[in-house]
């Protein structure tokens, strides 16, 4: 969602006359666009923030050049707006985007252009997108929710969604400038709603059919689920795609059901192993081959605030249960403003690394069960980068698969034999290029 936030600020910065550099020092503006999800992440950004103006403020003294503005935007605690205050030009929300241009006067920066007046919403801006394999599609922003540990519903507002016809619009433009993996992105996306003439109501599943008709040989991948909203309609939807890729992240964040009610998700342990056992049959129903297979990944919170040993144990057997093909497994993280930030957040860091590792373990295992039933097997690779000697490409079931070629291979989609799989990943080689 931040990288395509970046791409729209910088959309809107064209509008206004400005140039992208690649050279901060030669930058008149620089906008950062934090993340406030954990803690260490806002630490880091800030460390960075303050190093950045520091060197600057260094540079202009001995050049005798004006530093460059500074302004930030994304998701910022009223916490660290207070620290961050200090050390940049201005603070802004991104839904102000639209109000960029009073912003940069305020600063002493001025437009050489005139914005849209058109323009409503700050979604509505056209990126300058940083185009390559993969477009990340924003379909709605916000979230309702109200998670306990998570403070997204307080930095970026009540879910908004994007009407449909612009959504498909920007979809249909991208492949056809070769765009081959289309990521439709919000908090939820299983929320998405949008209204025709404030009649008919398009929701997520029918939004995938539209956007699986759309001419063109692109994949489609979402985040992020909640299971709250995981219908059996959704599923169904989601299967007979078949430019959806089958490949779904599904945050469970906890394995006992005392600790999901702490949370605030609305769903028990045994409603959510009813729903991966769905769309597995799902899966296995309608599609073929390799297709049949659903590659599932998943979010954990370990150590939150409570969180017993017995509690953790849970945990741990409902992912050997489940049995993922990837999981992000992140420690508690005190949020101000969630409602969670009340508790007392008793878990040492060292338990919260202790149980984190364990559960890491864990994924391992299944990731590595999950990854080497494709060995000895052809899978379509979409490439993306070369690294050293090796290219890198994604399968459809979202591994990251290595190979070597005297081609040049990136952004095509190609065919390789697995011939060696990892927890981490594939390792193959070329067959055929598509």
């Amino acid at each position: 969602m931040n990288k395509s936030d970046s791409e729209r600020i910088a959309g809107a910065l064209n509008v206004l006359g400005f140039n992208k550099t690649t050279n901060a020092d030669k930058a008149d503006l620089v906008i950062f666009n934090l993340c406030s999800i954990r803690q260490s992440a806002i630490d880091r950004a800030i460390s960075k923030i303050k190093n950045f103006a520091e060197s600057k403020i260094q540079i202009s003294n001995i050049k005798s050049s004006p530093k460059p503005k500074i302004l930030l935007t994304g998701c910022i605690l009223n916490k660290n707006k207070r620290k961050l205050e200090k050390v940049c030009d201005g603070i802004f929300k991104i839904d102000d985007l639209l109000e960029l241009p009073t912003i940069l006067k305020k600063i002493g920066l001025k437009t050489t252009k005139n914005p849209n007046s058109k323009i409503r919403h700050y979604l509505d801006i056209k990126p300058d997108y940083e185009i390559g394999p993969s477009a990340y599609i924003p379909i709605m922003t916000g979230c309702n929710n109200f998670c306990s540990y998570c403070v997204v519903p307080y930095t970026r507002g009540r879910e908004i969604s994007r009407p449909a016809k612009d959504i498909l619009c920007e979809i249909k433009t991208l492949v056809k400038k070769g765009v081959k993996e289309i990521w439709l992105l919000g908090q939820n996306v299983n929320s998405y709603e949008s209204k025709v003439q404030n009649v008919r109501e398009i929701d997520f599943a029918e939004l995938l059919k539209m956007v699986n008709n759309i001419k063109g040989n692109f994949w489609i991948r979402f985040t992020s689920s909640h299971p709250k909203d995981l219908t059996n309609e959704m599923i169904e939807s989601f299967v007979k795609c078949q430019k959806a890729t089958p490949y779904l992240n599904l945050p469970i964040q906890s394995g006992n059901d005392e600790i999901l009610k702490a949370m605030n998700r609305p769903y028990s342990v045994e409603k959510y192993k009813k729903l991966i056992k769905k769309t597995r049959q799902t899966f296995k129903k309608y599609r073929k081959g390799q297709e049949k297979i659903l590659s599932l990944s998943t979010d954990v919170i370990v150590g939150f605030p409570g969180e017993t040993k017995k509690q953790f144990q849970d945990t741990k057997k409902t992912l050997k249960e489940i049995g993922f093909a990837a999981g992000y497994i992140s420690p508690y993280s005190p949020r101000p403003q969630s409602t969670a930030f009340k508790l007392k957040d008793n878990i040492s860091p060292s338990e919260k690394r202790k149980r984190k590792k364990e559960l890491v373990k864990i994924i391992e295992n299944s990731a590595l069960r999950f990854n080497k039933q494709f060995v000895g097997k052809n899978v379509e690779v979409l490439v993306f980068d070369k690294k050293n000697d090796f290219f890198l490409g994604k399968t459809r079931h979202h591994q990251v698969i290595k190979f070597l070629s005297d081609k040049d291979l990136v952004d095509k989609f190609i065919n390789l034999k697995v011939t060696k799989a990892t927890a981490y990943g594939l390792q193959g080689e070329l067959t055929k290029v598509c």
